[in-house]
């Protein structure tokens, strides 16, 4: 037997293959019993869009699971595997619990101690036992890949800090506002990443949303997405004093807000304080408008700093987490080591008692002149000297397992006592 891990990630291939790759949630029920059918064992696939990746549990050489699951995947997408050619990295054994636990603890992730990995390793699991497609170690193994990630998020700082510039925007604003649920949020423009700072805000209960943008239509989308209030353009900065934040991320040539209406703003709002996110590059909003008193005003840069400085602290976790992972997968890889001496101990019990009860039935067939109760003393004295004789090799054999390399111990251990190996 061998526990494998296979697949691709944002590190090895390109987001338009990934695409091509992914496995859509409808589909795989179907495509979990297809592959468990192939493989000959346990099976969870984890498809995200950065990374689609099968763990198994199946007998054979890992070199062959690998293979049989690269032809999977191509046959069953319909691409050529010359496509992926050197993308799919490939795990086995301690390697692939330990890549495993890694990707649940968001260490392998592409923004490194995020949340979102835990549940969607946690759903594959899950999708993979409702099919039955799972077996005893592989869900021991994903069952522990939940506990360290439990431990590296608890016990180290790899999730503290914010590391996307929408989210170091809403922590920099709940730092000056405390409750966002009575304050208004103007977004000026419909930018990818003011969409996604827009999201935060609103995850965090902001009260009012305000949408200008050239274009009527798209700030009317907005307003229906969100819930919010659609301003015309024309009427922007009149409609100004009315925000708590600004969020700019027009693609103007030139600021399009300046020192002057920001000064009317805070006038019109009795100087109360406005924070003002200018994400777009050119800035829309003029530099001199972080001279005013009552302005807090962050460009692209200043976020990304704090942003990086975020990251940075994570990197720096990654030593810590990493132990962790180390300890959980040689305490994982030495339970897996100890099934494995488990056929291998019932065989030489088998092996020894069949030699015991053949020498047994001799003698008791040569001392005719016994009765029961002696025979009964004699077969059970032949029961503890074979207990005696296996408890010392089976306790070495238990212990000699849990070193990474427990097949040769087995092998050895078959062959002295003219066991059958295993296929």
């Amino acid at each position: 037997m061998s526990f494998t891990a296979t697949g691709i990630n944002h590190r090895t291939s390109p987001v338009e293959l990934r695409e091509k790759l992914n496995f859509d949630a409808e589909a795989l029920p179907n495509v979990l019993q297809q592959l468990k059918k192939r493989i000959g064992g346990g099976v969870v696939m984890l498809s995200t869009c950065n990374r689609v990746e099968v763990y198994a549990n199946a007998p054979g050489a890992a070199d062959d699971i690998h293979k049989s699951i690269r032809e999977f995947v191509a046959e069953t997408k319909g691409i050529s595997q010359d496509r992926f050619d050197g993308m799919f990295y490939e795990y086995a054994d301690k390697d692939a619990i330990v890549h495993l636990f890694r990707v649940a603890s968001s260490l392998d992730s592409l923004v490194v101690g995020e949340g979102q990995i835990l549940g969607q390793v946690h759903d594959a699991y899950l999708a993979s036992q409702a099919e039955q497609a799972t077996d005893k170690i592989v869900s021991a193994a994903f069952q522990k890949a939940f506990g360290v990630a439990k431990d590296v998020r608890t016990n180290t700082r790899i999730s503290e800090g914010k590391v996307s510039i929408g989210s170091v925007a809403v922590d920099l604003a709940v730092s000056i506002f405390m409750d966002l649920r009575a304050k208004t949020v103007m977004i000026i423009g419909s930018g990818e990443m003011g969409e996604q700072t827009l999201k935060s805000l609103t995850s965090h209960g902001v009260g009012r949303v305000l949408l200008v943008n050239r274009s009527p239509e798209k700030a009317e989308a907005l307003s229906e997405r969100y819930g919010g209030e659609a301003i015309p353009y024309d009427q922007l900065k009149r409609a100004l004093s009315r925000a708590d934040m600004v969020i700019s991320s027009t693609g103007a040539d030139e600021p399009i807000l300046g020192h002057a209406d920001f000064q009317l703003a805070l006038r019109e709002r009795s100087q109360e304080p406005m924070f003002v996110i200018d994400i777009a590059v050119p800035r829309d909003i003029d530099g001199r408008v972080n001279e005013l008193d009552n302005i807090y005003l962050y460009d692209i840069d200043g976020l990304s700093r704090v942003s990086e400085a975020n990251m940075e602290a994570r990197r720096n976790e990654i030593d810590r987490c990493m132990k962790i992972v180390d300890r959980g997968a040689s305490q994982f890889m030495r339970w897996f080591h100890g099934l494995l001496a488990e056929p291998t101990i019932v065989s030489m019990a088998e092996e020894l008692n069949a030699i015991r009860e053949q020498e047994l039935g001799k003698t008791l067939n040569s001392l005719s002149g016994l009765d029961s109760k002696a025979r009964e003393e004699i077969e059970y004295l032949s029961k503890r000297i074979v207990n005696r004789i296996m408890q010392r090799p089976m306790a070495q054999l238990k212990r000699e397992v849990t070193e990474d390399d427990p097949h040769n111990v087995l092998h050895l251990v078959k062959r002295l006592f003219g066991l059958q190996e295993s296929k």
